[in-house]
Order: C-alpha cells, then sequence, then structure tokens
C-alpha cells in the first residue's frame, strides 16, 4: 500500500471509469440502498474479509486499483488495512466518502 494511500473526492472522480479500477462501497445496505458511487462494488466491512478470501470473488484481482469509501472515512480506512491484508496492495481510500462524491456531482445510482 502507498505510504499515504487516502485520496480526495477529486483525486477519485479523475480514475472513475477507469478500466483497472474497481470502486468498493463499505458502507452497510441500508446506507447503500440510498445511493452509491456508478458501478462501485457494494461490499459492507463486515462481509470483507469472507469476500476477501474468495479467490474468484470481486476483489480477486491483484492488478487492479481499488478505491475503497464509505460515509467519512473511517470505515473505508480499516477497510484498505483489512484488504492489505489479505494481499492487495493497489488500495486508496477516498478520504470524505460518499456524501461529499455526490456534492461534487460524481456520477450516482
Amino acid at each position: 500500500m502507498p505510504t499515504d494511500p487516502t485520496i480526495t473526492v477529486a483525486e477519485a472522480m479523475t480514475l472513475h471509469g477507469e478500466d483497472n479500477v474497481t470502486f468498493v462501497d463499505v458502507r452497510e445496505p441500508d446506507e447503500i440502498a440510498q445511493g452509491t458511487i456508478a458501478g462501485a462494488a457494494k461490499i459492507p466491512r463486515g462481509t470483507l474479509p469472507e469476500i476477501l478470501a474468495d479467490l474468484s470473488g470481486p476483489l480477486a484481482d491483484t492488478s487492479r486499483t481499488y478505491v475503497f469509501y464509505c460515509a467519512a472515512g473511517a470505515r473505508a480506512s480499516h477497510a484498505a488495512q483489512t484488504a492489505q491484508a489479505f494481499g492487495l496492495q493497489n488500495i486508496r481510500v477516498m478520504e470524505t466518502g460518499y456524501t461529499n462524491w455526490k456534492g461534487a456531482g460524481g456520477p450516482t445510482e
């Protein structure tokens, strides 16, 4: 993982839509139901270890860059640490979360 994997919403927006980048929403299902970043994998933080252990799951490609986000950043930071422990290295954490992404006009669904 980079020394500081934290990126701003503006930096995350430049990565959105890139072929080798996956956004990962680690909020709870009730939060996700209120909206998410377009195309994001929806993996609540509590289920992350199980998903990471599945070598054919949505986080199995170690060559991809994964941008973790939550509502404000704390859960995403913990999720990134968990992902690193499972061998993912190309990890970023969007610092201020979904609300700021939406407020900045980022694509949502």
